[in-house]
């Protein structure tokens, strides 16, 4: 089989694509033949050293795929061969309390993850694919869906009549628009163009605020709400964002501290936190449970993954110059294999 490896972290030119020897899955495994990987802002985070955890070096990169089973091991009952599945983001967060191993189990930073033709994992580690869609789709979940749907659920569930913030335009921001207005919720995103504000709105975007040109744009999301401020503010900025975002919930509202594309940061007192009577809560993408509920919300909601460009796995290198260049709306996908289309029947 062919697998990339990141060989140190210097630069791009150090993601060297190999041919490594195929395993055969053990008892409870189940062999993955990878048809899809979607990109996340982590795999470039650890690339440019701003990932907050430790990375190893050498290793293959990527934590979201999808595919299909190739090979069953012995007392292998969830699954069987050519069954569709996506990958879990924690492979051992079944439900509950996260467990104390969950950093050290990190696709890409701290174990292999799934940027190869085939993959050997326990029977624990994937879920069911959803009906009706395709592997590059399917592939969009494990992180990013399951980041957003994590984001509006919880002890205070999203529910309509609520309005939810949402910052820029990448996978996490877009699946928390979607999920949002399934919930019957009003959205307000912010962008950086034009061009970005109007595929928010044909997205089901309420309103748009560009903070290029709103610099105070938690001060315009408050007006847009009668001053009240939004009931849940889907954070993926980081420290550069915080304070807007702040500036934007309303009393009794929901921060969910998810990302840190911006390491910028101005400073937040304790009063500024202390005084907008607001939950701050962090999260760290979700369990396997939460993951099946993402494929159940999405098979009844007919809801369909936003792909920005699907890059041919030979070409893997111009996936990941294309997510860090900031411009993509959605996901970036790898196909691992050009010749299957990968759409469910």
């Amino acid at each position: 089989m062919r697998a990339y490896r990141f060989r140190d972290y210097a630069s791009l030119d150090s993601l060297q694509l190999g041919e490594e020897a195929s395993a055969v899955p053990q008892r409870g495994e189940v062999l993955v033949g990878v048809r899809a990987v979607a990109l996340n802002y982590r795999d470039i985070a650890m690339l440019r050293n701003r990932y907050p955890h430790r990375s190893k070096i050498g290793l293959i990169p990527c934590s979201d795929a999808a595919g299909e089973i190739l090979a069953v091991g012995p007392d292998v009952t969830a699954f069987a061969a050519r069954d569709r599945v996506i990958s879990t983001f924690h492979p051992r967060w079944f439900g509950g309390e996260m467990p104390s191993t969950a950093a050290t189990d990190g696709y890409g930073s701290e174990r292999d993850g799934w940027l190869t033709e085939s993959k050997l994992v326990s029977q624990e580690a994937v879920v069911r694919m959803p009906r009706g869609l395709s592997f590059e789709e399917a592939a969009t979940l494990p992180c990013a869906g399951l980041t957003a749907w994590t984001a509006l659920s919880g002890a205070r569930p999203v529910r309509a009549g609520h309005t939810v913030l949402t910052l820029g335009s990448g996978g996490v921001s877009i699946f928390a628009l979607q999920l949002a207005k399934a919930c019957g919720a009003r959205v307000i995103a912010t962008t950086s163009s034009a061009e970005k504000a109007e595929r928010l709105r044909a997205l089901g975007a309420d309103e748009v605020v560009n903070y290029r040109s709103c610099r105070e744009w938690g001060e315009e999301v408050r007006a847009l709400t009668a001053g009240r401020g939004v009931d849940r503010v889907v954070e993926v900025g980081g420290p550069a964002t915080l304070k807007q975002s702040l500036r934007a919930v309303a009393r009794g509202g929901e921060v969910v501290l998810i990302g840190f594309l911006s390491s910028d940061d101005p400073g937040i007192g304790y009063f500024e936190l202390k005084q907008t009577v607001a939950s701050i809560r962090s999260i760290t993408v979700g369990d396997r449970a939460g993951l099946q509920e993402v494929v159940r919300v999405i098979e009844s909601t007919g809801i369909r993954p936003i792909i920005d460009q699907v890059f041919p796995f030979e070409n893997a290198r111009a996936a990941f110059e294309r997510l860090e260049s900031g411009t993509h709306i959605g996901k970036v996908v790898i196909r691992c294999d050009a010749t299957q289309p990968g759409h469910a029947p």
